[in-house]
This record gives C-alpha cells, sequence and structure tokens, in this order.
C-alpha cells in the first residue's frame, strides 16, 4: 500500500512538473509584451485594439528611419537610442509622426470596414457561383426598373420593353464586372487584387445602374441629373486645382454613354484606393487566418 501510495504521488508530482513546463515554455515562446504577436493572444477591448492601433502605425513610422521598431525580433528586441545626437533624432521624428498617426487612423478604419465587407461579399459570390450571380442581377435591377418606373413614370405606367433591355443590359454589366473581380481576387498577389480586383468590384457596384438608365427613360430622372451635379463638384473641386476641368470639359460631353464613361472613371481610382486602404490595414494588423 505504501509503494502504491509513492507511485501514485510519483505521478502527481510527474504531472505537475510537466504542466509547469509546459507553462514555462510558453512563457518563454510567447512574444514579449508590447510585441504586436503578444497583443494578439489577448481580447484587449474597444479601447485596447485603439491603442495597439495606434502603437503600430507610430512604429511603421519609426521605422522608416531606425531599425527594430515594428515587431522586433525576441533576442534583439527593440532599438534603443544610445548617444544624445540619437536620442534627439528619435524623439524629433516620433513628433513628426504624431500628425500622420492621427491623420492615419480614420483612414485605417475605412481600411478595416472595407476588407470586412469584401469578405463578406467574396464569401456570398464563392456560395452563389455564376448563374446565382446572373439571377440575383436579374432580380435586383428587375425590381429597381419597375420601382423607378412606378415612381418616374407618367401616371405609374410600365414599359416593359424598356424595362426588359435594361434589366438586361445592367445585368451584363454586372455579372461581367462581379466575374473579374472575383476572377482577380483568386489571383496571387496583393498588386492584382489593389490595380484589378477592386476597381472590377467597384465598377460592378456602380457602372450597372448606369447602363440601365441608358435603356430606361425614367432611370435617367434618377440617376442622370445626380451624376451631373457629381461631375461639376468634381471639375470645379480637385480636377479645377489641378488644371484638368477645362481639358475635361473640351473633350468630352455628358450625355449618353458619356455617363458610362464618367463612372467607369470613378470606379477605377476608387478601387485603388480601397484596395489600399485594405493593404494598409492588413499591414497594420494583419489578418488571422
Amino acid at each position: 500500500m505504501v509503494e502504491l501510495g509513492h507511485h501514485q504521488t510519483q505521478s502527481k508530482l510527474e504531472i505537475a512538473v510537466e504542466r509547469e513546463t509546459l507553462v514555462f515554455e510558453h512563457k518563454v515562446h510567447m512574444p514579449p509584451p508590447g510585441h504586436y504577436g503578444y497583443m494578439q493572444q489577448r481580447s484587449p477591448g474597444l479601447v485596447g485594439a485603439i491603442r495597439i492601433d495606434l502603437t503600430r502605425l507610430h512604429e511603421t513610422w519609426m521605422e522608416v528611419l531606425f531599425p527594430r521598431q515594428l515587431d522586433p525580433g525576441q533576442v534583439l528586441g527593440k532599438w534603443e537610442p544610445e548617444t544624445s545626437a540619437q536620442t534627439l533624432g528619435y524623439y524629433l521624428w516620433g513628433l513628426l509622426g504624431l500628425p500622420l498617426v492621427i491623420v492615419g487612423y480614420p483612414l485605417l478604419l475605412i481600411g478595416y470596414m472595407t476588407r470586412f465587407y469584401s469578405i463578406q461579399v467574396d464569401s456570398a459570390a464563392t456560395r452563389l457561383g455564376v448563374i446565382g450571380i446572373v439571377l440575383l442581377s436579374v432580380v435586383v435591377w428587375g425590381v429597381l426598373s419597375a420601382a423607378a418606373s412606378f415612381q418616374f413614370g407618367v401616371s405609374g405606367e410600365f414599359s416593359l420593353v424598356e424595362g426588359v433591355v435594361a434589366v438586361v443590359a445592367a445585368s451584363v454589366v454586372a455579372t461581367v464586372s462581379a466575374a473579374l473581380a472575383f476572377l482577380f481576387s483568386r489571383i496571387d498577389g496583393r498588386a492584382t487584387s489593389i490595380l484589378l480586383a477592386y476597381p472590377a468590384g467597384m465598377t460592378a457596384m456602380f457602372l450597372p445602374p448606369v447602363v440601365a438608365a441608358l435603356f430606361e427613360p425614367t432611370l435617367q430622372q434618377a440617376i442622370f441629373p445626380a451624376s451631373e451635379d457629381l461631375a461639376i463638384e468634381i471639375l470645379d473641386g480637385p480636377l479645377s486645382t489641378v488644371g484638368l476641368a477645362g481639358i475635361i470639359r473640351d473633350q468630352f460631353t455628358l450625355e449618353g454613354a458619356g455617363y458610362v464613361l464618367m463612372w467607369l472613371a470613378l470606379s477605377v481610382p476608387l478601387g485603388w484606393l480601397f484596395g489600399g486602404l485594405v493593404a494598409f490595414a492588413n499591414f497594420i494588423r494583419p489578418q488571422r487566418e
């Protein structure tokens, strides 16, 4: 009985030692506090998440001139200035980066939201497939054309032929753009996603209603005036500043297919913008696999 109790005691000790060893190894291999890998293993809450993002943004800025600021290694650790000149330059550079962090954080939030919704859309497109996307486009633009006709048409009249043509045109544009976005998103490479996938996705959002309006007069009453107002604001605003407003007004007329070209021209840079913000978000807070 004594010997059995001794074996039982030994077993408990061995289990305890093994547990302590595992805990010790976990602590050894866990990234140090302040390291992004350490932060990922905890649930910091909203305030903590904001603090982590701001810290990452500032460390990214510091990494431009100073080594081992962003994700420093566990062996060498974060670089710190040693001389007075290094200390002065280090803190001056840090102060210069504070305004950029303040400006960059809202852009980072937009990148997070864009990444979240793009993942949802990509997942839905994968489940629907091409046939599902086509059917969904027909239903959506059919309802849109019917609603616009009853709202803007004379006495609620609905032109069946014009409505069908508008639905087909919008569905074709939406399906082709969505298919291209889906195809480009499957090609490896961040540059492909930014330069091709996101512009195609924005085109799938913006272009179909404009194309449908070319064939459905009642849709024109809702889309074309708003497009003209937006074009005037852009021409009188940023494009006027860079000297392109006069050239565009001389070379292009906003009528018919001009509306399609306008929204296509807007979709591409907007796609680059949102794609770049998603890449920015992935760099600051990498997406968990």
